[in-house]
């Protein structure tokens, strides 16, 4: 059994953040076990908190080409290096207080962060580590890009780089994570960009604490200003980020993360299918999403069967994650163990369609019998209309259900519902119901 960890002092350091170009003192401290990773805003009135956990992530589109984590106006950026070394160095429970926006830069690697970590020394705890073990495959992509989770007895990450530059070109590495590999093949690699974005990246205001000495820079004809630490020093540095961006899941994983050319984007969209198929496994130590946004949502199975009369195999919604008085939100975790999976196109399993339609069915019936005058009724399908099929769920999918209440009469009710992977459309239709004396 791997014991949590924290660090036995305290450690400083200061630099400058690599997009904003600010100085930036960063400190180490101890902390207590179940706690996690937290950073404190300590130049900000009352030294804000933000726990360093998937669902306080930025929006990309807003903070590009960096990973940071927010809570309402309070922001740390640029934390996928620090995350790195935690994770690698197998760090559980730490407070990081910063006195600016941006983490230091550095050298533009983990590097400097593993070395900062083993002068605090890193000290067990009496708790065990609760890593998220991957059961079944995940799959995600965006573009061309693409990423999979799959079962494996340890951490290990396989990353494909592919650039249309003939000095970058194809680049692949595979690794079993401990903290030797992690030190040694691949916190020393920096982060990186081609001489092509340079302007644009300075356009949008990024890069102001950028250099030669801690950012690589590609041309057609080669490195720009410094030398490589390692011939293909590019693709260790994107295994570096998607371990630090992974790392904010709040628990290790046991699990083989093959990934094509994915980068923040699509690793936070990883991170958030994680922390869904989390919420399934009880040997996981994640958190759950912030529940404030919704009023004590999401609730589960348990609440669900207060509302519902269905039951194993044919209850088919997990979670609901949004529950207001015209439109509710589930989930349907899709695992390969599903009752009809061995029937339905066996060797290549896909969701039959009119089940997705049926989860829609029953988010909906939470929606209606939910309200205090609709408790201890039978919703019964009467009609479904405009019902389309775009796009093939698979084991692995978590469904997003979205239901819609049109119309409400005394005894019938008409819903539009929408199901969703990641944000594609795979079904939609309208749903008529007679509700009824139970």
């Amino acid at each position: 059994m791997e014991l949590q960890q924290t660090i036995n002092s305290r450690v400083s350091l200061k630099g400058i953040g690599l997009h904003t170009g600010e100085e930036c003192s960063l400190a180490l401290l101890p902390a207590p076990v179940n706690s996690g990773i937290t950073f404190k805003r300590i130049d900000l009135k009352e030294s804000p908190a933000i726990p360093a956990n998937y669902s306080k992530i930025v929006d990309p589109a807003l903070r590009p080409r960096r990973t940071s984590i927010g809570e309402g106006s309070v922001e740390v950026q640029t934390v996928e290096h620090l995350m790195a070394a935690l994770c690698g160095l197998s760090v559980d429970n730490v407070i990081i207080e910063v006195n600016a926006q941006e983490l230091p830069g550095l050298d533009g690697s983990a590097k400097p962060y593993v070395e900062l970590i083993k002068k605090a020394g890193i000290v067990a705890q009496d708790a065990p580590r609760r890593p998220l073990v991957i059961k079944e495959p995940l799959w995600i992509e965006e573009g061309d890009a693409s990423m999979a989770v799959l079962p494996s007895d340890n951490f290990k990450v396989s990353y494909t780089l592919d650039y249309k530059n003939a000095i970058v070109g194809c680049q692949y590495l595979s690794f079993s994570i401990d903290e030797d590999v992690f030190e040694q093949q691949i916190a020393p690699s920096r982060t990186f960009c081609l001489s092509s974005e340079v302007e644009e990246l300075k356009m949008m205001g990024l890069g102001k604490g950028a250099n030669y000495e801690n950012t690589i820079v590609i041309s057609d004809k080669g490195v720009v200003g410094c030398n490589l630490r390692f011939e293909n020093e590019l693709v260790r540095h994107k295994i570096s980020d998607l371990i630090g961006d992974l790392y904010l899941l709040g628990a290790p994983i046991k699990g083989h993360v093959v990934a094509l050319k994915s980068g923040h984007s699509l690793n936070i969209k990883m991170l958030q299918r994680l922390g869904l198929y989390a919420a399934r496994q009880s040997n996981a130590g994640v958190s759950p999403p912030s529940k404030e946004k919704t009023g004590g949502l999401p609730f589960g199975i348990d609440e669900i069967k207060k509302i519902l009369p269905h039951r194993e195999p044919f209850l088919l919604i997990d979670e609901i994650v949004e529950l207001e008085s015209n439109k509710a939100v589930g989930l349907k975790y899709v695992s390969l163990d599903e009752y009809y999976f061995p029937g339905h196109f066996p060797g290549k399993p896909v969701m039959p369609g009119v089940l997705i339609m049926e989860a829609l069915a029953q988010v909906a019936g939470v929606l209606v019998l939910h309200k205090e005058e609709h408790r201890g009724k039978l919703a019964y399908f009467m009609a479904m209309d405009k019902v389309k099929f775009r796009k093939t769920v698979l084991p692995g999918d978590v469904l997003r259900l979205k239901v819609e209440l049109l119309r409400l009469k005394t005894k019938i009710v008409v819903i539009k519902g929408e199901a969703f992977v990641e944000d594609k459309l795979v079904a939609e239709g309208e749903l008529l119901f007679a509700l009824a004396e139970y």
